[in-house]
Order: C-alpha cells, then sequence, then structure tokens
C-alpha cells in the first residue's frame, strides 16, 4: 500500500492552499525508465472513475490502475537532502535506485 508521511503531507497541503487547489486529489504517476529505474509524477487532479483511491495522512491519493505496480510499495516523503534544501521524495524498493534510509 502506497504511504505517506507526515512531513510530505503537510508539504503537500501547503503547496494546495498556496496553489489554489485546496480540496483537490493529489494524483501520482510512475514509469519505468530505459535503466529501469522509476520516474515518478505527482499533481493535484480531479479523481475519475477509473481511479484507485488512497486516504493517507489526511490526503486523498488517486493514481489510474497502470500505475499501482510501480507505486503500491512506495512512500512519499519530505525531507531535507541539503541544508536549507527540501525535497519531496519516494522511497520505492522496486525502483533499482532504491537505498533503504539510515539513522544519523
Amino acid at each position: 500500500m502506497f504511504k505517506l508521511t507526515p512531513a510530505a503531507a503537510e508539504q503537500v497541503l501547503k503547496a494546495a492552499k498556496q496553489g489554489g487547489t485546496e480540496g483537490m486529489c493529489l494524483r501520482l504517476a510512475a514509469g519505468r525508465k530505459p535503466d529501469g529505474s522509476i520516474d515518478y509524477r505527482m499533481g493535484f487532479d480531479d479523481p475519475t472513475e477509473d481511479d484507485i483511491r488512497i486516504q493517507c495522512e489526511g490526503i486523498e491519493i488517486v493514481m489510474a490502475p497502470e500505475h499501482l505496480p510501480l507505486l503500491d510499495a512506495a512512500t512519499l516523503d519530505y525531507v531535507e537532502l541539503e541544508p536549507g534544501q527540501f525535497h519531496f521524495i519516494f522511497l520505492n524498493p522496486k525502483d533499482p535506485t532504491y537505498r533503504p534510509p539510515t539513522e544519523d
């Protein structure tokens, strides 16, 4: 099952408010690159009849069924990669570039 961390959920809500897309779903998509790694896409959208819907951390997440096989074990997080540089990251054991997080 796809998961969203509390930090990611907080940032998604902030982005929706700033972008005037409050109340819209967070749409996720994923596809394999030629090297086998996964390309992730996300944005705010309205759900369609065929979408898979997930509620996580107060966010409604939608994805087309064809994206579920690549996303079902993933977690979306929002982390500080460099001092003052925050980014959304996908933690996905299905991605060959995945490295489990380590505690500092």
